[in-house]
This record gives C-alpha cells, structure tokens and sequence, in this order.
C-alpha cells in the first residue's frame, strides 16, 4: 500500500443511492429463528432472507393482515 493516496479526481459513487440502508427493527424471536433455520439449508444469510422477502411483498404489493384479538 502507498503512504498516501490522491483523491482529488475522486467522483462520487452513482449507485451509492441504490445501497441497502441499515435499520434497526424488533422482531419476535420466531421470526428470526424460521429464517435463520431457511438460511441453514439455503446457505443465504437469513437478513438477506428478510430482505427478499420483505421485497417480494413490496413488488407484489401484498398488504398485511391483520388479526388482533379484540
């Protein structure tokens, strides 16, 4: 490696926007458990999993159902 680097002609990166974002969300340990078990025998990491299909329904446009007790 150089000591130093010039990175004065430096550009941007333009898919920079496209890059997933970092959250942070509260899920029910079953939840994480069932995907971590699908990573297992995919060999996906089960975030990646989460995020598929978190994709899945957003391209599908699948809404939630809800089924609280009342």
């Amino acid at each position: 490696m150089r000591a130093e680097y010039d990175f004065s002609k430096a550009k941007k990166n333009p898919y920079a926007k496209l890059l997933k974002k970092p959250v942070t969300i509260r899920l029910e340990a079953g939840i994480v458990e069932y995907f971590k078990g699908i990573a297992s025998h995919t060999g996906v990491p089960y975030q990646t999993l989460i995020n598929l299909y978190l994709k899945d329904c957003v391209v599908s446009k699948r809404k939630p159902r809800f089924g609280w007790a009342s």
